[in-house]
């Protein structure tokens, strides 16, 4: 094989050795326009079922291309932890700066809400969905968390799984220390709420913190923004209990 760069892609068919993969339109463009690779040149390519596989690019054309899976390179990952994000969209490419990070991050699923202060009453799920892919194959994880379709909060809580711990980020900074409150749930389904950059109305706050499965966490001194907030809990999460530490939960 020629020379090989740290390109990655991510497929969500089955990737199996001695197999052949058609590169999408897209795929295509970027490989062969924007990256300039070149036939014989390796691609790694990945999902979380079968795993990574080094790759050969051949067959290519200015517009089509397909990669001949040479071998496998990294069997399925492990479970990460289960850790949701839940956050009101943002004005602009913060909504697309949470996504990144939280991909990055290892969030196992993202849900945008709607809520009194929401500053974006819309969202592009594919394009949200477009970003997360990016963020996967840049970050070297082998899934793509979940996005789902922007939803009203209320109704999200109302049906939200009573087994799994909500940490309220409480921009009042009335709540517990944060560190300390994620020590206590190692090896639980978790989720991390985040408001808008208003905040959450009273009548919200009330709701939220009502909940019986609701933990109000303190995230520091400071109000953070929204992306900000997102970026710093879940870095958090990860050291104290997940897959940055080895004493993280296997889920």
């Amino acid at each position: 094989m020629e020379k090989s760069r740290n390109i990655r892609l991510y497929f969500s068919d089955k990737i199996s050795v001695g197999g052949l993969l058609e590169l999408a339109d897209k795929q295509a463009h970027y490989l062969l326009n924007v990256m300039r690779c070149k036939k014989g040149e390796g691609i790694k390519c990945f999902n979380v079922s079968d795993g990574e596989f080094l790759c050969r690019l051949e067959g290519c054309d200015k517009k089509k291309a397909q990669l001949f899976v040479e071998k496998c390179v990294c069997r399925p990952q492990k479970p990460m932890s289960d850790i949701w994000i839940i956050f009101a969209p943002l004005k602009k490419d913060k909504t697309d700066f949470v996504i990144e990070k939280a991909t990055e991050l290892g969030a196992s699923k993202i849900i945008p809400v709607n809520t009194q202060y929401t500053n974006a009453e819309r969202i592009r799920l594919e394009r949200l969905n477009l970003i997360a892919t990016e963020a996967a194959e840049q970050c070297g994880r082998l899934d793509i968390p979940q996005i789902m379709p922007l939803t009203d909060i209320s109704s999200l809580l109302s049906s939200f799984e009573k087994d799994r711990i909500l940490f309220f980020m409480d921009e009042r900074r009335q709540g517990a220390d944060v560190a300390e409150t994620f020590s206590k749930f190692k090896g639980q389904k978790a989720a991390i709420l985040i408001g808008p950059e208003g905040g959450f109305s009273n009548e919200e706050s009330l709701f939220v913190n009502s909940l019986p499965f609701v933990k109000n966490i303190n995230l520091g001194p400071r109000i953070l923004r929204a992306e900000t907030a997102v970026a710093a809990a879940l870095s958090i999460w990860q050291a104290i209990v997940g897959d940055w530490s080895n004493k993280g939960a296997k889920q």
